[in-house]
């Protein structure tokens, strides 16, 4: 793993095609301190790790447009720069699903969830990354 990814100052990229629901999660973790950027779907959060974002953590919805949540992990385990960022998948998909847990990730966060789960999943994929 880098250090730009075990670093406390990089920051957490949110994945999320809502724009009201990733408005509200940055909001949130910055609010607790955390350094945070939104992306709009996985084209555009794939993009910006390409450019060099390299993030602590990703919180990445399943169902966007342009790219799904699936498309965007598939594409992080292809490079190896990528591929060892831990990742929280959020979604309102039943996480036993065999498409849903064939998604290798730190954590699941079921939609709808409260501000303090977020919270709670965030620091367990912190502390503890798959």
């Amino acid at each position: 793993m880098s250090a730009d990814v075990e670093s406390s100052d990089a920051p957490i990229l949110v994945v999320e095609d809502d724009a009201d629901v990733r408005d509200t999660m940055v909001q949130v973790l910055e609010s607790e301190g955390h350094a945070v950027r939104g992306a709009r779907d996985g084209r555009e959060a794939l993009d910006a790790l390409r450019a060099g974002l390299r993030p602590r953590l990703i919180l990445l919805d399943l169902m966007m447009p342009v790219m799904n949540g699936w498309q965007f992990r598939e594409e992080m385990e292809r490079e190896p720069a990528l591929a060892s960022i831990p990742v929280v998948l959020v979604s309102a998909l039943d996480p036993g699903t065999e498409r849903t847990a064939s998604i290798a990730a730190a954590g699941f966060l079921h939609k709808p969830f409260e501000l303090d789960e977020l919270l709670d999943a965030v620091q367990r994929a912190i502390a503890h990354p798959a």
